[in-house]
């Protein structure tokens, strides 16, 4: 098989696997010649000056040893089969690069032989990109379950991130749908990466020159509705491993049906939005301080898929409104449907200079229509009155969009809204 067929087969295997953007790594490796990382990022993810740009993103192997039952490279699957030699993926990315087709890559594998043995084949390829090529742009690597703590540190040495899946949301999913993978090796796993990228940092605040490690940190993730686990099951662990284990972004994927599935996996993909109200309710986690039990209250513990959680919230907790956007705190303004992490500092800002009034806020662009029903400001602001209708939800809820009729067509076939 050549080169080309290769690609083929291990960059469409790889598609399945969320967890590959960036952020973090904002400058070239020292000593580098070839390859920048300064303001990018991977995987056709956002920078943070709006940018999108792209990685070759690619199995090492989609042969595997093990026989996860959500996954299309199973064991047990007829997929066809493919491996690259380090030598081929190296080739590839500095040919891709030089072309100005890709800013990194984003590599992980199936397990073949061992979980020590196709890590250090993931490392041989990062370490010469690094040493012999001399390659100083972005590079994930996708940590092999149960590899030994050495070999993980020194893929972090290579790496500019290093991404641990936890792959379903419990142990108990994991022990239905891949008995072969234990979650506190995996979290014992994203702990080791956590202490030392603490000790590298900690080291470089007393003004030792430690050997780079994972500087743009690590991230995991799971893979929503293959079992039967709630959205506050998916949250609960999220929010743990945030806390624990200090993780940049925790991805979620929605389970997509293979073929010759066990019978115990649904017949059909979770509606996509059901993945986009889960990445809300995780932003809310991390920037606007609210736990996964505020999230999630519906008696199923799901959250709803017509409104996002944050105008959810509201509606379920509208004794906490309104606010005042001249004396309340950071934490309520925070609460407030329709006003982001940005406004609420401006906020902050300007009522130090004056009280803010209606137009103020409309100038600062919030989503007014659905802010005002929750705010009071200097002057008058009618939407208050109707913080008490029965219809709320309906009244505050973003208009519907006019789709394109193949845009109606791809809807009703994925769910997505």
């Amino acid at each position: 098989m050549d080169v080309r067929d290769k690609l083929a087969i291990l960059a469409d295997a790889a598609k399945y696997d969320a967890s590959c953007a960036s952020s973090g790594a904002k400058s070239t490796r020292a000593g580098s010649e070839i390859g920048s990382t300064e303001g990018m990022g991977i995987c056709h993810s956002y920078t943070p000056d709006g940018r999108c740009i792209s990685l070759l993103k690619i199995l090492l192997t989609n042969f595997c040893i093990y026989d996860c039952q959500y996954c299309v490279n199973r064991v047990s699957s007829d997929t066809p089969r493919a491996r690259f030699t380090v030598e081929e993926v190296v080739s590839l990315t500095m040919e891709f690069y030089k072309r100005n087709y890709i800013e990194g890559l984003f590599l992980s594998s199936g397990i073949i032989q061992n979980s020590d043995y196709t890590m250090e084949q993931l490392i041989a390829v990062a370490k010469t990109l690094r040493t012999e090529k001399h390659y100083g742009g972005y590079i994930h690597l996708k940590t092999i379950p149960n590899a030994s703590a050495a070999l993980i540190e020194e893929a972090g040495k290579w790496a500019d991130r290093l991404s641990v899946n936890i792959e379903l949301p419990t142990e108990g999913d994991l022990y239905q749908l891949a008995p072969e993978k234990k979650k506190p090796q995996i979290v014992s796993a994203m702990h080791g990466i956590r202490d030392k990228i603490d000790e590298t940092k900690q080291e470089q605040a007393s003004g030792f020159k430690p050997p780079s490690f994972a500087p743009a940190g690590q991230s995991t993730q799971m893979i929503v509705g293959a079992t039967e686990t709630p959205d506050l099951e998916v949250l609960k662990t999220a929010s743990e491993l945030y806390t624990g284990q200090k993780l940049r972004r925790v991805y979620y994927s929605a389970y997509s049906p293979i073929p010759h599935a066990d019978a115990r996996l649904p017949g059909q993909s979770p509606p996509l939005i059901r993945e986009h109200r889960l990445y809300q309710a995780d932003w809310l986690m991390r920037f606007y301080g609210f736990e996964a039990n505020e999230i999630v209250a519906e008696k199923d513990h799901n959250l709803l898929l017509d409104i996002d959680p944050k105008l959810a919230w509201a509606l379920a907790n509208r004794h906490f409104f309104p606010v005042d956007v001249n004396r309340a705190s950071q934490e309520e303004l925070l609460r407030i449907p329709g006003i982001g992490v940005r406004n609420v500092q401006r906020i902050l800002n300007l009522r130090r200079h004056k009280n803010l009034r209606t137009a103020d806020l409309r100038k600062l662009r919030v989503a007014w229509n659905r802010a005002k029903v929750f705010v009071l400001t200097a002057d008058h602001n009618p939407g208050v009155a109707d913080l008490d209708k029965l219809n709320l939800g309906k009244q505050v809820a973003p208009k519907s969009q006019q789709l394109m009729l193949f845009d109606a067509a791809s809807s009703a076939v994925t769910g997505e809204v």
